[in-house]
């Protein structure tokens, strides 16, 4: 399923796209943390960033907003681990009925990272499982790892 983009997701779309030749699969503009959020096909990640993430700063200091860039996935899952990256998940629970996820990390050290600043990279994945899927983040815990005596 793809969105429908806004007018100015469009523009946002098209400065990407002559910025790097590469077209984004999706755009979402998010103002309450001030950036636009690419959702990039898979393979294309690499030229999208650019060298040094070159073409982040660009495309930042000519749209005046924070650039994030997802690479796009064929699930919820996928679109959350790829959301939270660099944060080591084990696995996600999904409620059907509900249609909502709980996200287990394998680490305690990687909360700050998925959450982020503000709860930043948490609402990324919010955003885009939303927006693609109609799932709901619930929560996100640290798996228990038990030893056997």
């Amino acid at each position: 399923m793809h969105p429908e983009l806004t007018i100015k997701e469009r523009r946002y779309s098209e400065e990407l796209q002559q910025l790097t030749h590469i077209s984004s699969v999706d755009c979402v503009i998010d103002d309450p943390f001030e950036r636009i959020i690419y959702l990039i096909a898979k393979g294309d990640m690499g030229i999208a960033i650019g060298r040094n993430g070159e073409n982040i700063k660009r495309l930042q200091k000519t749209l005046g907003k924070r650039v994030e860039m997802v690479e796009e996935g064929v699930s919820p899952a996928e679109i959350i681990a790829n959301a939270m990256r660099p944060a080591d998940i084990s696995r996600i629970d999904f409620d059907a009925e509900s249609r909502t996820a709980v996200i287990f990390l394998k680490k305690r050290s990687d909360v700050g990272v998925a959450i982020g600043k503000g709860g930043a990279n948490i609402e990324k994945a919010r955003l885009l499982c939303r927006r693609y899927y109609g799932v709901e983040i619930r929560d996100v815990h640290v798996e228990e790892v038990r030893y056997e005596e």
